[in-house]
């Protein structure tokens, strides 16, 4: 059925105007494929261009949703970055640390660690020195299990690196004392949603 016939349309659906289009426009694409066809010397039979015009409409409305779908997914990711900069803002001056479990299954450093009221681009990523309090995952027995959780943490900056053999780089150490768990669902701070993926043997920044 030619999407021009339906009667009552929502407006308000923001691909209901592309959706329209395509469907005012079947018959001539019909046409035209026609005439292509004839052109080549075919002949088509009306079935036949029935599945071509199908398989070509519902082409453009698959193409047409994933598009509204990124779009709709960008802005909610914006839409959270965008409170998350605002609550850093006002994150009160204190004794502590804000952090980001950032678990690799191939990588033994911990996170990132950044000062209170700072951005995330600020933010160190830490070897974790457990001897006074041990790392929540490891409270818990379950390594990985808090990977993108965000914590408040006690405890301070040694001042030494530690070498990192998998990455082959030194990173700060960080003496953990204690934790609270802010939240486990954070905005994002990674360009790509696929940089918390445990598996994946890449380094992101935040930002």
């Amino acid at each position: 059925m030619s999407m021009s016939k339906i009667r009552n349309p929502r407006r308000s659906d923001p691909t209901f105007n592309h959706t329209l289009l395509i469907g005012r426009h079947e018959n001539d694409l019909a046409e035209r494929l026609e005439s292509m066809l004839k052109s080549a010397g075919l002949q088509s039979t009306g079935i036949f261009m029935k599945k071509i015009i199908q398989s070509i409409f519902l082409l453009c409305m698959l193409l047409l949703l994933a598009a509204c779908e990124t779009t709709s997914s960008r802005e909610g990711i914006q839409a959270a970055r965008s409170t998350m900069n605002d609550n850093i803002r006002t994150e009160p001056a204190g004794n502590y640390y804000v952090a980001r479990r950032y678990y690799k299954q191939d990588y033994k450093f911990w996170g990132y660690v950044r000062s209170p009221g700072q951005p995330w681009s600020t933010a160190k990523l830490v070897m974790l020195n457990e001897q006074k309090k041990l790392a929540p995952d490891r409270e818990k027995n379950d390594i990985g299990s808090d990977n993108n959780y965000e914590y408040k943490l006690y405890g301070k900056f040694s001042g030494e690196t530690v070498y990192e053999p998998a990455s082959n780089g030194f990173y700060p150490e960080f003496v953990l004392t204690g934790y609270e768990v802010i939240t486990t669902t954070p905005a994002p701070i990674f360009r790509f949603s696929s940089a918390t993926d445990p598996a994946m043997r890449v380094i992101a920044d935040p930002y």
